[in-house]
Formats: structure tokens, C-alpha cells, sequence
């Protein structure tokens, strides 16, 4: 299974989407400063998760929810 996420920063609110394979594991990556992009805006909360049955399915997922329509789409309908 793979994962989209969306972590949000508890320092300033900001979202971060993402998409992994292990959940648990990457979302300790963020907030433990091993993530180069999110490392200063940590800590996170996990506010949403979905499964995915390929690869694929979940990086055009992650790629919609990080274009202008889907910021959209995710803070209305997911956080």
C-alpha cells in the first residue's frame, strides 16, 4: 500500500502533503528534522491519511493536492 498524507505545522498552521509507504515512520522523519523542506517548520500533527493500491494512484493524488485546485479541495473537504 501507499500512502498520501497531510501534516500540518503546529509552529505556523501551514499544510504538508506527502506520500510514503510507512506513514508512522515518515511522519517521525518530519517531526525528528530528517525532512530538509519541513525540518523548520516542525512540530506536525497528522491531520489526514489515504491508502492507495499503487504507487502511481498516490503520486497524482499528492501532485493534485499540491497544485492550486487541490489546497483547495484539501482544506475544505480533508482538514
Amino acid at each position: 500500500m501507499y500512502f498520501v498524507y497531510i501534516l500540518q505545522s503546529k509552529k505556523d498552521l501551514s499544510l504538508y502533503v506527502g506520500s510514503t509507504e510507512n506513514v508512522k515512520k515518515r511522519f517521525a522523519e518530519h517531526n525528528d528534522g530528517k525532512s530538509k523542506y519541513s525540518n523548520s517548520k516542525r512540530p506536525y500533527t497528522l491531520k489526514w491519511f489515504c491508502a492507495f493500491a499503487t504507487k502511481s494512484q498516490a503520486l497524482t493524488f499528492e501532485k493534485y493536492l499540491k497544485q492550486g485546485s487541490g489546497h483547495a479541495f484539501a482544506r475544505k473537504h480533508l482538514v
